[in-house]
């Protein structure tokens, strides 16, 4: 799809600051809120622009550790993937699930209160999941550069 330096521009804005109304959009974007209002329409029915969600912060609600776990899986049940995938999505504690192509198969962002409440989630649930054949643990220590802005 190809977009026009309007559609750019509203673009740019809802990355920006998502929670602004078609009308203060509008006025950023230079377009009438009609205008506004239709291109968002289109931009959505296109696929272009998702809904939008709320962000949280877990550290500010206790949520100390962040681990990403990547997982191979034993593919020799042709099953081990969508068993693996219905299972990791009943960990409450987990956060994303992204499946890949290639050496890891799926990887998993937990959080956890602290390294007890980690470890505790990690024997108890994450070493229950189906079909593992190896797992490796990467712990957040810093984001330095979060969201999916695009050079508009």
């Amino acid at each position: 799809m190809q977009l026009d330096d309007t559609d750019r521009r509203l673009l740019r804005h809802v990355l920006a600051e998502p929670e602004l109304t078609a009308a203060e959009l509008a006025g950023r974007a230079g377009v009438t809120p009609a205008t506004a209002w239709r291109r968002l329409e289109k931009l959505r029915d296109r696929g272009v622009l998702g809904r939008t969600e709320a962000v949280i912060d877990w550290r500010a609600l206790g949520w100390e550790v962040e681990v990403s776990l990547r997982f191979t899986l034993d593919k020799t049940n042709p099953r081990a993937f969508d068993e693996f995938l219905a299972a990791a999505r009943e960990v409450p504690e987990v956060i994303e699930i992204q499946t890949f192509l290639g050496r890891v198969d799926v990887r998993l962002n937990v959080i956890a209160r602290d390294m007890g409440h980690y470890q505790e989630i990690y024997r108890d649930r994450i070493l229950a999941l189906p079909h593992i054949a190896d797992i490796e643990a990467l712990m957040l220590v810093a984001t330095v550069k979060d969201g999916a802005g695009l050079p508009l």
